[in-house]
């Protein structure tokens, strides 16, 4: 098993800056689902109109085929990852990789077609799709629905790992959400960019108003980071 593919590189620069022009970086005190205060938050809900959901995916393809990982086709568990596995398969084919794609449904469908997937059967190597990888649930949702179906869950591509403890009921676990996916499921993740990434952008920001957060989101790192 491959190790996360996260150096730090100009894609991962590129995406750290669009994603703080695109106002989806952004810096303040955010709560986070694990009970943290948190001194910067990532919502892709952001990258909300066409030209931003666009270059987002162009990130994803790019990071895909740099990695070298052999796949067949991209799966979107529901809400988010739905139209990022669309948005990244149009890159994809735009890049001359035309591959197939699927999603799911919250809740399975009684009428019509029925069922809880959608799109192209499941087979093969599938990449999971998604943002982040916050604790682990949606991939494990994601990889029994893909092996269900007799396919083969090979990677989970996400834009950001947050590279920080994962924590259950309040009690901090000694490894990261991304750490568990590896490790306990077997699976590769590919990210465009890492904390690691955000802190090299901020620290080269020199004295605009950037630099101020660069010393708080080390502080974050050095107390949750992995």
């Amino acid at each position: 098993m491959k190790t996360t593919f996260t150096p730090t590189d100009t894609l991962a620069q590129e995406f750290v800056r669009f994603a703080v022009d695109a106002g989806v970086l952004r810096f303040g005190e955010y709560k986070t689902k694990a009970g943290r205060l948190s001194p910067y938050f990532f919502n892709a809900g952001g990258f909300d109109d066409g030209a931003k959901l666009g270059r987002l995916a162009a990130f994803y393809a790019r990071r895909l085929v740099d990695s070298g990982l052999r796949f067949d086709m991209l799966f979107g568990p529901a809400y988010k990852g739905i139209v990022l596995a669309a948005a990244v398969a149009i890159e994809l084919a735009r890049l001359g990789r035309n591959v197939p794609f699927a999603y799911n449904r919250k809740e399975a469908k009684d009428h019509g077609e029925g069922g809880q997937l959608v799109g192209a059967p499941l087979s093969g190597r599938v990449v999971v799709i998604d943002d982040v990888i916050s604790a682990g649930t949606s991939v494990r949702e994601s990889v029994l629905m893909i092996r269900a179906a007799g396919a083969q869950p090979a990677a989970v591509a996400i834009a950001l790992d947050r590279q920080e403890r994962a924590a259950e009921a309040g009690v901090d676990k000694p490894a990261s959400a991304v750490q568990y996916v590896m490790t306990e499921l077997g699976m590769d993740v590919i990210a465009i960019a890492t904390l690691h990434d955000l802190l090299e952008y901020l620290s080269a920001a020199g004295d605009g108003p950037l630099a101020e957060h660069a010393a708080r989101v080390a502080a974050y790192r050095d107390r949750y980071g992995v």
